[in-house]
């Protein structure tokens, strides 16, 4: 054989091994989104994409675009890595930097809230792809004004709520906390930190403490905002065909929390999807980990194992061709 074609061989070799471990090693994100108290996106989408109903969520929706709000579970930051404060900024913590979901850090006093008191609170958590890891809660500052962009100093220092590992019911995670004495219209700020992974997920979710005194001159409107609903089963399932997240082969969780045979992918998501689609302008999603493992995962063994079988093939297939030629 010549050296050219020896060369040839090898590269076509390499680069099937190259494509087959980024393949393997391109793995999917965690999802999900607080549903009580109900979070901004989640809110917006149960409303519905196509003709929201309120004021915030309809601006909202402009702001962003329609596919934002499909993908209503996957406002994450890849590579997290417990650093949320260093790494999102000021102005941004509803969309996590991540200019897809910029309509969700819209300063109004208007968007849809969830009736809350001080005290006991039962608190859920929709886990599309449920994983290992922790919630943080926060709470505004007794000082919180909506019509002002939401900034980490608007937020109590420590969270009101730490939990790792809660529990799961009907495709819910379901935790306890104490929520702190407010009155008037406030936000709670959760962090859901994955432990097997550096990926992080945020949601705000406006609440209302007592009556709504209704917006300000920021807000849109002077009325009482509307109450926040969260997403039905029913929802979650019709517009699952219209979402751009990918689960590659996991399968998402269904009410009654079991593992549902994985979606179809739809079509390609654009470079500002999150969580497997694209990037955060943070870090690339190349660096999670898998979707229903964990980070014990043996991607390099399995890569491995594929670029030992390649090169193998490649030997023998070599062999068998220069044992003719010297045959004849």
């Amino acid at each position: 054989m010549t050296v050219r074609r020896r060369a040839a061989v090898c590269a076509a070799a390499g680069g099937a091994s190259l494509a087959l471990t980024f393949s393997l090693g391109v793995p999917a994100s965690a999802h999900g989104s607080m549903t009580d108290p109900v979070s901004r996106v989640a809110a917006c989408y149960a409303e519905g994409v196509e003709s929201p109903r309120s004021a915030a969520c309809k601006a909202a929706v402009a702001a962003s675009g329609k596919q934002a709000f499909y993908d209503w579970n996957a406002v994450n930051v890849a590579n997290a890595a417990g650093k949320s404060r260093q790494i999102i900024p000021d102005g941004k913590l509803c969309s996590a930097a991540n200019d897809k979901y910029r309509g969700l850090d819209l300063p109004r006093a208007d968007w849809p809230s969830t009736k809350m008191s001080g005290g006991s609170h039962t608190f859920r958590y929709k886990g599309t792809a449920p994983h290992k890891g922790s919630f943080e809660l926060y709470i505004t500052k007794t000082s919180y004004n909506p019509a002002k962009p939401l900034k980490w100093s608007d937020l109590e220092a420590q969270p009101f709520v730490k939990v790792a590992d809660p529990k799961m019911e009907n495709g819910d995670y379901v935790f306890q906390g104490s929520v702190p004495a407010r009155s008037g219209r406030h936000l709670i700020y959760s962090i859901w930190q994955r432990s097997d992974s550096p990926e992080a997920f945020y949601t705000c979710s406006d609440v209302v403490f007592g009556k709504d005194s209704g917006g300000s001159k920021a807000g849109g409107s002077n009325a009482p905002a509307p109450a926040a609903s969260a997403p039905t089963e029913k929802k979650i399932a019709d517009g699952a065909a219209k979402s751009s997240v990918q689960h590659q082969g996991h399968g998402t969780q269904t009410g009654s929390g079991a593992s549902a045979a994985p979606k179809t992918a739809g079509a390609a998501a654009g470079p500002e999807v999150n969580g497997g689609d694209g990037t955060t302008g943070q870090a690339p999603d190349t660096e999670l980990a898998e979707t229903g493992g964990d980070s014990s995962t043996p991607y390099i063994a399995i890569a491995g194992a594929a670029v030992l079988s390649i090169g193998a093939t490649a030997v023998f297939t070599l062999g068998r061709r220069r044992s003719a030629a010297g045959g004849r």
